[in-house]
């Protein structure tokens, strides 16, 4: 392309501070380096986790930082010896890379990744280095993806290659929120057919659980939020009971072991809060119960009873729905092409990028789903 090798000046959603709105800037992103890939964005969801980052996190470390990590494109341009990826390439960037040669991506048993960014800079969510200036300045690169930006640069990596009939503004939802509900039900739960199951939290990813133990074959999906809106967008992905806490006169741990028989085979957390975390561990039934946390914080600890573990129940995390990105990525794009999952359902605004302070704006009042922004191509 005309642009290869060359800087390429562009807008961005820039958080300059903690706490702040996002200011669009023209940007500079710089060519690609070695085994690197420079992307051009056509659409980004929007993620709670760029909030927690902006609004909960906020060590001042991670700033000036270019937010989004639920993003799709295409290849502009690769640096000196990419292989897997040309121009024009259908892409999702990953915010957990798979490098196939470290000792966690040869192992069936997980989907980390020593290599990525996450390495030893969990506390600001970027590496060191970046692609992204702004008047002079360095910008952060969030989570190795910086999504909201109509240009960014990636490790080759944490880049899945995908079918090029892909419709970008809804694939794009796989780069996190999808693949992180519906793969801790199916890959790190391990739901099994006629199970019972309890999801706490109706967010995408809460909604994605969901569907990811109807796909396993449970038979009662109790959906547990304190928004009783939910529940409807809940039965389209195949909730069978909706539960508000806030209705009820004794823990909601206590109310689904007393519709249960003593508790549901599997619960999964999609709050990111402890208190409910360890409202999903004690709903769980004793002896073979499996609770998996979803939901992301990393401000609290959690506090439960031993015993709640001594009598049999295993308590398990899951981060993005224990899918080997570059693996799973492509498989849940064909998926969704297949119609296996569900994906327009999720999206309940369609915004451009001059409005991502206003979907931000939605997803912290809970008024939303996904919102997606578009590009223009």
């Amino acid at each position: 392309m005309a642009t290869a090798g060359k800087v390429i000046r562009c807008k961005a959603a820039v958080a300059w501070e903690p706490n702040k709105p996002l200011v669009i800037e023209d940007i500079e992103v710089a060519p690609p380096q070695a085994d690197e890939v420079r992307i051009k964005i056509l659409a980004t969801g929007v993620c709670h986790t760029d909030l927690y980052h902006m609004f909960e996190g906020m060590n001042k470390d991670g700033f000036p930082i270019v937010l989004g990590h639920e993003g799709a494109g295409f290849v502009e341009s690769v640096g000196p010896g990419v292989t897997e990826f040309q121009p024009g390439d259908k892409v999702i960037p990953l915010f957990i890379s798979q490098c196939r040669e470290c000792r966690f991506c040869k192992s069936p048993k997980t989907n980390q990744c020593e290599n990525g960014w996450a390495n030893g800079h969990h506390d600001v969510m970027a590496m060191k280095d970046s692609r992204l200036t702004c008047k002079g300045q360095k910008i952060l690169q969030f989570m190795g993806t910086s999504t909201f930006s109509e240009y960014t640069v990636v490790k080759q990596m944490a880049v899945a290659k995908i079918d090029p009939a892909a419709p970008l503004e809804k694939v794009c939802l796989l780069g996190c929120g999808v693949c992180t509900g519906f793969g801790a039900a199916v890959n790190t739960a391990k739901v099994e057919p006629g199970s019972t199951c309890a999801v706490f939290g109706l967010g995408a990813v809460g909604l994605a659980a969901v569907m990811g133990c109807k796909a396993a074959g449970a038979k009662k999906i109790f959906a547990v939020d304190i928004n009783p809106e939910k529940f409807e967008k809940a039965k389209v992905f195949g909730a069978t009971d909706f539960l508000n806490p806030n209705d009820q006169d004794k823990p909601i741990s206590q109310v689904l072991a007393e519709m249960t028989d003593g508790g549901v085979d599997f619960s999964l957390e999609c709050v990111g809060n402890v208190a409910v975390m360890r409202s999903a561990l004690e709903s769980c039934v004793k002896g073979w119960g499996v609770s998996v946390l979803v939901g992301w914080t990393d401000m609290y600890d959690v506090a439960f009873r031993p015993i709640q573990l001594i009598a049999g129940r295993t308590w398990k995390g899951s981060l993005f729905g224990g899918f080997k990105s570059k693996d799973g990525v492509p498989e849940m794009v064909k998926a969704y092409l297949d119609k296996k999952v569900k994906l327009d359902e999720f999206i309940t605004h369609k915004m451009t990028l001059e409005q991502i302070n206003d979907a931000i704006e939605l997803m912290k009042h809970g008024k939303c789903i996904r919102t997606v922004v578009s590009f223009s191509p």
